[in-house]
């Protein structure tokens, strides 16, 4: 099985890709991962990568397709994978079917994660992590036992930059346009599906099962 998660920054699609990969068998393949995997393994595709990220730009299209064509070609793929944090735009949506159309395969389905937008600003504004140790909380559902400190090592905790009003409000927007376009491009193939993210992480795993076909009620 062949599966697209797609969901906003804190929609928790991570945390979904990672039991979704356990439970299937598939391998969760990950950009963001694979991007890091890539450049540390000396190949050619990855020292590109490389030079475009150290200078604070995007990886250009053809260099992303070209990583992911050599992640799913592995003999751990045969069977399907998740891709978690690809495509983003059209342009790479219509290229990956492209790809998978040579050798006659095709996504199978499309997982959309949905979350409010007052709960996703909640969700990442309220993220803390400790300048120590790395462990991170959340000042809502995760807190520490004290203020400002981490319970693992006693650290200080921080706010990434990123996770600020002003930066969560930026991401989403440009998560929105770019996905906006991939939406209507999957309801046409009739391989997207809605999950409704506002909910427990154990009752989105169900409904994700449900979607899939699969009884995970026992589990």
């Amino acid at each position: 099985m062949r599966i697209i998660l797609l969901g906003p920054p804190g929609a928790g699609k991570g945390t979904q890709a990672d039991m979704l990969s356990k439970k299937l068998f598939l391998p969760h393949i990950s950009t963001g991962d694979m991007l890091r995997a890539v450049m540390g393994s000396g190949m050619e595709l990855g020292q590109k990568a490389k030079a475009y990220m150290d200078k604070g730009q995007l990886v250009p299209d053809n260099i992303i397709l070209d990583i992911i064509r050599d992640r799913i070609g592995r003999p751990d793929c045969r069977e399907g994978y998740l891709l978690d944090g690809f495509p983003r735009t059209l342009p790479q949506a219509e290229a990956l079917d492209a790809m998978l159309a040579a050798n006659d395969n095709a996504i199978d389905v499309v997982l959309n994660i949905q979350v409010p937008l007052e709960l996703l600003l909640e969700r990442l504004t309220g993220r803390r992590g400790c300048l120590q140790c790395g462990t991170i909380y959340h000042q809502l559902y995760s807190p520490t036992k004290t203020e400002g400190l981490c319970d693992a090592c006693g650290g200080s905790l921080y706010q990434r930059t990123d996770d600020c009003e002003a930066s969560v409000q930026k991401r989403l927007e440009v998560y929105e346009v770019q996905t906006a376009p991939l939406i209507a491009y999957y309801e046409k193939r009739k391989t997207l599906q809605f999950i409704n993210g506002n909910q427990p992480a154990h009752a989105v795993m169900l409904e994700l099962g449900q979607v899939l076909g699969l009884d995970w009620e026992k589990d």
